[in-house]
């Protein structure tokens, strides 16, 4: 029985608690003097590739994120927690799409010799949910998303899925893709002495260009803008008055 050797992808995004700002020209989020970490998603895969490691599941964890030099903090905190090791690919300030970022993993993936990916579902600043799909079509890979369980048995993964009116178990062989869900686990936090070991653990860095990936934008913004203020509601004395107005609103 061969052990997993996981790459956890790991993105840095605003932090969740703050209310993103659309900048001035309206072209995308205004990140001066915000805070960022990392996304949630990609902190629930990490904790389950942690978990798996502590059942003795797990060969090494190698962490990996695609972004601008500060996204060292994060890997950083991925090290602290118990990731093995880690890759930088500095893309700078350039916004990478979700088949580009997936063209890169592979490139990782295949550099690591790693046997099983666990990735958040989605990020939550542009919330796309392709990146694992796509790793798994470009890999030819088997795939399981939106995980809410990860069972691994030898050479076989079972994953529980939360779908409309139950769940949803799947069963496969590695090599395989997994994409994780809010409800999977509650990730831990890093420890002071951890995150000063951390430190010292190795951690690559990275250019697209050394690995023979075209990061150009297939995609092009052309405007962003918040979504209409709710309006008001109104109180109604009778439930002929709540269904006339209803019918005035053309909602019946």
């Amino acid at each position: 029985m061969s052990k997993l050797r996981v790459l956890v992808p790991i993105k840095r995004v605003i932090d969740f608690a703050i209310k993103p700002r659309i900048n001035k020209a309206g072209t995308g989020i205004d990140t001066k003097g915000v805070k960022f970490s990392m996304n949630p998603f990609c902190d629930i895969a990490l904790e389950e590739s942690l978990r798996l490691k502590e059942a003795d599941k797990v060969d090494s964890i190698h962490a990996v994120s695609i972004g601008p030099t500060k996204a060292q903090d994060i890997l950083r905190i991925a090290l602290a927690k118990g990731a093995d090791n880690a890759t930088l690919v500095d893309v700078g300030d350039e916004t990478v799409e979700p088949l580009a970022v997936a063209k890169i993993l592979k490139k990782i993936v295949e550099k690591e010799d790693s046997n099983i990916v666990i990735l958040g579902k989605q990020a939550i600043d542009d919330d796309a949910n392709q990146t694992g799909q796509m790793l798994a079509g470009l890999l030819n890979w088997p795939q399981a998303t939106n995980a809410s369980k990860v069972v691994v048995n030898g050479d076989e993964v079972e994953v529980t899925r939360e779908v409309d009116g139950g769940s949803d178990t799947l069963k496969a062989k590695l090599p395989l893709i997994v994409t994780t869900d809010l409800r999977l686990n509650e990730p831990r936090y890093a420890s002071l002495p951890n995150v000063m070991k951390a430190k010292k653990k190795p951690l690559t860095k990275l250019k697209p260009a050394d690995l023979d990936v075209d990061i150009a934008g297939r995609l092009e913004t052309l405007k962003v803008e918040e979504p209409p203020k709710r309006q008001a509601g109104i109180m109604v004395s009778s439930v002929d008055e709540l269904v006339q107005k209803l019918k005035d609103a053309g909602a019946v």
